[in-house]
């Protein structure tokens, strides 16, 4: 009996993990939806103002900003990478790592005068912790649901870095939004904004001496103040789409280990009905034995 008993306490332990399992995929499924909404909403204006920014400064007016002009030569760089608070959602957390240490490792080999490490995320704090990286700034207090006055706060400072010449260069490494069924572990360059707008660029390139716009009060007052704004809502989409795609894993992750814990419970309940038949057998031919031998 003792086997039976223990295949039946290990199979109702699967059931109780199986019932938490369950109740996590439900909740990040929930979350990922409020996620992707927010997500799909901004996607559209920041598509949309990056490529103004690329019209305006592709449009053959003498007009420019310290935000999209190069540094001729890069001495410091920063790198922000975002990773979630929590585990239990798969590979999200690893793949993003693997991405901002080789792009720290490429930084180095540049040999900068200043590198600035920013991490967001319990998880990527503990990586670079792991890895012996000392980090110079980190945050913990952005979860599902980023807010823009937050992220806002940041870029401003790391807008006012660049425009005093106190940061020539911007990476962000984080998992980029696709779709429901792709999200992708990348890191990219948002300043200067020329790299941005460069994608957006080339068809205004190619017209390059046509402006599409008439400008009031002027051009500069505009590049002015949409300029920083492309850049404030860029790096608030690419927190957005950490934020839905570590739900999409973690969902997906929870889901799996439901399933596993499912097939787990079918297959310890053949073995515990084997167990159990093959003892009652014993446990007759026993009965048996006995009669036969108070008749004898």
């Amino acid at each position: 009996m003792a086997k039976a008993r223990a295949l039946d306490k290990r199979r109702k332990s699967i059931r109780n993990i199986r019932k938490i399992t369950r109740t996590m995929e439900l909740i990040a499924t929930a979350r990922f939806k409020k996620a992707m909404d927010r997500a799909s909403a901004a996607t559209a204006y920041t598509k949309r103002i990056t490529q103004l920014v690329a019209d305006l400064a592709n449009s053959g007016l003498t007009v420019s900003h310290p935000l999209l002009e190069a540094r001729p030569e890069t001495r410091r760089a920063a790198l922000m990478v975002l990773t979630a608070n929590r585990g239990l959602c798969g590979g999200y957390n690893s793949a993003v790592l693997r991405q901002a240490l080789a792009r720290l490792e490429e930084l180095r080999a540049a040999s900068l005068q200043n590198l600035r490490i920013e991490v967001s995320g319990k998880r990527g704090i503990a990586g670079f912790k792991f890895k012996k990286i000392e980090i110079d700034e980190s945050y913990t207090r952005f979860d599902d649901q980023p807010k823009y006055e937050e992220i806002e706060l940041i870029a401003n400072r790391l807008l006012n870095s660049y425009i005093t010449g106190e940061l020539d260069r911007l990476d962000i490494a984080y998992t980029r939004f696709v779709s429901s069924s792709r999200q992708i572990a990348v890191v990219e360059t948002l300043l200067p904004l020329s790299s941005l707008t460069s994608d957006e660029g080339k068809a205004a390139a190619e017209k390059k001496g046509e402006s599409m716009y008439e400008f009031v009060p002027s051009a500069a007052s505009i590049l002015e103040e949409v300029v920083p704004t492309s850049f404030k809502v860029k790096l608030f989409k690419c927190f957005l789409d950490a934020a839905v795609s570590e739900q999409i894993a973690r969902m997906v992750a929870m889901k799996s280990a439901t399933e596993n814990a499912s097939e787990m419970i079918k297959q310890l309940s053949m073995t515990y009905n084997r167990a159990r038949q093959s003892q009652i057998t014993g446990e007759i031919m026993e009965i048996i034995g006995g009669v036969e031998a108070l008749k004898g």
